[in-house]
């Protein structure tokens, strides 16, 4: 069995996503975790990160007729790029943390909060994966001059408004949004309990009404690998949506209860904060840019396979 389609057996995603995460129950057993053992972690799910990137990479540059494909890839390396830096931000803060004042517990059953927010990133990267297995499937076996595409129809509003809100320049301009924020809360160099609200409620709302319309995408596409990958994505988007609300559970609960916890024990902690808020927002934008392709991807099956038809038929 290749590596390609160990990546597409959801049994063997299943188990990897075990094992890793029954390590991490396994060393917070006694309700602490030391930062030896947050350290062997980290460096397992940084690992399994940019494996996910590189694999990504490596499919994105391979030269292919089907241009779609390609765009899909670097997509998907870009969100796990994403991931990847926000992964690496919150083990360095963490690390830093257990170094300075010991594995303290400020928020009630902190360690469970801590574990359910590694299982959250695990099943992330876990989705990413096994959509990349079918990506890779849908890029060596569909090849398509671009050109000999019939035009596309002219789409009701509906259509045109989701033309708008996927365009690369709209993205953009939401990122730019998201900068504006971060870097207004940020200037006094803190954030207090009504901007991380804000800012925590605005990640939410936007990370499960496009969960939602991934979900949705999945179910009205025709064909089974841009099914499996729109799948993929939507699992991975809902485990980073699960750990959004995880990670400002707790951050509320500490604004709130424990203000003097804020009392940064790290340096320039405010802006490793908006570092990550930012790897966030990347990581929802390209998915936003990935449903206008998978759109695109599904069509193109569509046309490929009643070619192929027409073609047998003659």
């Amino acid at each position: 069995m290749s590596a390609d389609e160990l990546m597409r057996d959801w049994r063997v995603i299943a188990v990897v996503a075990s094992v890793v995460i029954l390590i991490r129950a396994a060393i917070s057993i006694d309700t602490s975790i030391t930062i030896w053992e947050s350290i062997g972690s980290g460096v397992l799910l940084i690992l399994l990160g940019w494996f996910i990137f590189t694999y990504l990479y490596s499919v994105s540059v391979k030269e292919t007729s089907w241009l779609i494909s390609n765009k899909m890839a670097q997509g998907l390396a870009i969100s796990a790029f994403a991931l990847n830096i926000y992964v690496l931000i919150c083990c360095g803060t963490r690390w830093h943390q257990l170094a300075v004042s010991g594995p303290g517990l400020f928020v009630p059953r902190e360690f469970l909060l801590w574990d359910l927010r590694y299982a959250m990133l695990v099943l992330a990267y876990c989705g990413t994966l096994w959509a990349t297995g079918y990506l890779r499937k849908m890029h060596d076996n569909y090849l398509l001059v671009t050109e000999k595409m019939p035009e596309m129809r002219k789409g009701g509003v509906s259509e045109s408004i989701f033309r708008i809100i996927t365009d690369e320049r709209t993205v953009i301009v939401l990122l730019g949004l998201v900068f504006l924020w971060r870097s207004v809360i940020s200037f006094d160099k803190q954030i207090v309990l009504w901007e991380s609200m804000v800012s925590g409620m605005a990640l939410i709302i936007w990370g499960w009404v496009l969960f939602g319309y991934i979900s949705s995408l999945s179910v009205r596409t025709t064909r089974p690998s841009v099914a499996k990958i729109y799948q993929g994505i939507a699992f991975a988007l809902f485990a980073v949506n699960m750990y959004i609300l995880f990670y400002y559970g707790m951050r509320w609960y500490t604004l709130i209860y424990l203000p003097e916890v804020e009392k940064t024990l790290l340096p320039l902690d405010f802006i490793f904060r908006d570092v990550r808020y930012f790897m966030l927002a990347i990581f929802f934008c390209t998915a936003i840019v990935l449903s206008k392709y998978l759109e695109r991807a599904s069509e193109e099956c569509e046309y490929l396979i009643k070619k192929g038809e027409e073609t047998y038929k003659e």
